[in-house]
């Protein structure tokens, strides 16, 4: 444990517009992610496990299933001063909401004056990995400066996507320049064809972080923005380290997925992160025992597969199902099925996530899709396979061709 009292803070108050239609009704961190899990809890999941007990989720738009899950899920012990608290704006400096993620931490200072701690770790709240922040925590105090910001190795290639950090040429620990999503960098010194990319999880000192968002909120034409305004703040002033993701031994980890980190803010990320779960030897591997990713425990069935009125078996490749989920006569190939999921006699789900309580009816047919909760896919319907048809539905359709059917919605033949 480290001997420095540390406080969490989880930036959970992004609207996720470019996740929509899945976020038109919910936080992007409440978005549901690999059957059972919320994407809020792979970085609650982190610190908990880092051995952080205080931590905050700071919430903004449509939080209300946000706050019932964090609510009712990560409920710590207060015997020893332990919490997971969700604490929505709370406009104690002024009529107005969070500005920016350096903002919504502006306007709750209030929260690490009643902790008082030595160090902050902060973190967002919808990206899919397996960190220690404790190692980043006892780097960031051998460091000596204010702040550190963890990064994750990239190809150079996709740079441009990224905040990218350049490092020190006399020392690799020291951040030299911070540069939003370049289209021309230099590759790392030990690696070429690689450039470390900002994971937008930092860690400070207390007194340096809240010394640096009250100056940011006077600092006109700021964005306000933990990336984009502190952290270049702290760079530009030499005070800023860069805690290399390689460094960090993840107990329970294979190399396939001992790195793996996915920022899932678009449809098209968060469709090839569920890929990712689903083959045998999975790039990201959920059923690591040693560093569990937590979240509710359903009080649901198990799932059952059975052979429909014809004698039909149920046919289940390379997917996950999860509890309360009934099969009959269906066909299951590389696809997330979520809590009491219905697929009913010939069937077929492909390539494809469904959130709970989606019904497939009798011969319908889902492809390369994304089923929000309570979707219906009527007898006969077919989604996923005809882009202009599933357009004319108003359904949405990325230009990657996957189909998103919206919460409630009831897809016709």
């Amino acid at each position: 444990m480290p001997s420095k009292k540390i406080f969490g803070i989880v930036l959970a108050g992004g609207e996720g517009k470019r996740l929509m239609p899945l976020t038109e009704d919910r936080a992007k961190p409440a978005v549901p992610f690999g059957g059972v899990y919320r994407l809020i809890d792979f970085a609650l999941s982190n610190l908990l496990n880092s051995g952080i007990t205080q931590i905050v989720v700071l919430t903004q738009y449509k939080s209300h299933s946000l706050d019932r899950h964090v609510a009712e899920t990560w409920r710590l012990s207060g015997l020893l001063n332990s919490y997971v608290a969700s604490v929505p704006a709370q406009q104690r400096l002024g009529k107005r909401w969070f500005a920016g993620s350096a903002d919504a931490i502006y306007q709750s200072l209030n929260l690490i004056g009643d902790e008082e701690p030595d160090i902050v770790v902060v973190v967002g709240a919808d990206h899919v990995y397996r960190m220690d922040f404790e190692q980043m925590v006892q780097a960031h105090i051998a460091s000596g400066r204010p702040a550190t910001v963890a990064a994750i190795r990239q190809p150079i290639e996709l740079a441009s996507s990224f905040g990218v950090i350049e490092l020190d040429k006399s020392d690799p620990t020291l951040i030299a320049k911070f540069l939003e999503k370049p289209t021309d960098p230099e590759g790392l010194a030990d690696s070429p064809n690689e450039v470390l990319a900002s994971m937008g999880n930092y860690v400070f000192d207390k007194d340096a972080l809240v010394d640096a968002v009250r100056a940011d909120a006077q600092r006109e034409g700021s964005n306000h923005d933990m990336g984009g305004d502190i952290v270049p703040a702290f760079v530009d002033a030499g005070d800023a380290s860069v805690y290399d993701l390689i460094n960090n031994e993840m107990p329970g980890a294979t190399d396939r997925d001992r790195y793996y980190w996915r920022d899932v803010g678009t449809i098209e990320s968060f469709f090839d992160a569920h890929m990712d779960l689903v083959s045998a030897l999975p790039v990201f591997n959920l059923y690591n025992t040693r560093w569990p990713i937590y979240t509710q425990q359903l009080n649901s069935p198990p799932a059952k597969f059975v052979r429909d009125g014809w004698g039909n078996n149920t046919i289940v490749h390379d997917s996950i199902v999860s509890p309360g989920s009934l099969f009959s006569g269906a066909r299951i190939v590389n696809s997330v099925l979520g809590p009491w999921a219905t697929v009913e006699s010939g069937g077929a789900v492909t390539d494809s996530v469904l959130f709970d309580r989606v019904r497939i009816g009798r011969g319908a047919v889902v492809h390369r899709s994304i089923l929000d909760k309570n979707a219906v896919i009527e007898d006969g319907a077919r989604v996923g396979i005809e882009r202009e048809r599933d357009l004319e539905r108003g359904l949405t359709v990325t230009d990657s061709g996957i189909t998103v059917v919206g919460k409630g919605v009831r897809v016709s033949p």
